[in-house]
């Protein structure tokens, strides 16, 4: 079992940073890839940024430019630095990892509120 604890969210004005991290328990340089996932309120949960253990890295095109996700492997830690946030970026933050082929593990959301 992998448990993701995630933290660095809150409240930010338009155009501020935040920068949100996700513990791992387990070694995340064997996890196949791990990610931010958003979900606004009302709206189904999306990829915000994920990166594969060879680093590579996909992002919304909504937060292309603005987001950038990083990893430490020696603390089993993966960041989302977010800057230029708009309201629309409001939701709550899940990180996810992908363990194998199929097995999938959610962090328990930490809360992202940007106002105008």
């Amino acid at each position: 079992q992998v448990q993701l604890v995630e933290s660095g969210g809150g409240l930010v004005q338009a155009g501020g940073s935040l920068r949100l991290s996700c513990a791992a328990s387990g070694s995340i340089s064997s996890f196949n890839r791990m990610g931010w996932y958003r979900q606004a309120p009302g709206k189904q949960r999306e990829l915000v940024a994920s990166m594969t253990s060879s680093g590579a890295t996909n992002y919304a095109y909504s937060v292309n430019g603005r987001f950038a996700i990083s990893r430490d492997n020696a603390k089993n830690t993966v960041y989302l630095q977010m800057n230029s946030l708009k309201p629309e970026d409001t939701g709550v933050y899940y990180c996810h990892a992908r363990v194998g082929l199929v097995s999938d593990y959610w962090g328990q959301g930490t809360h992202v509120t940007v106002s105008s």
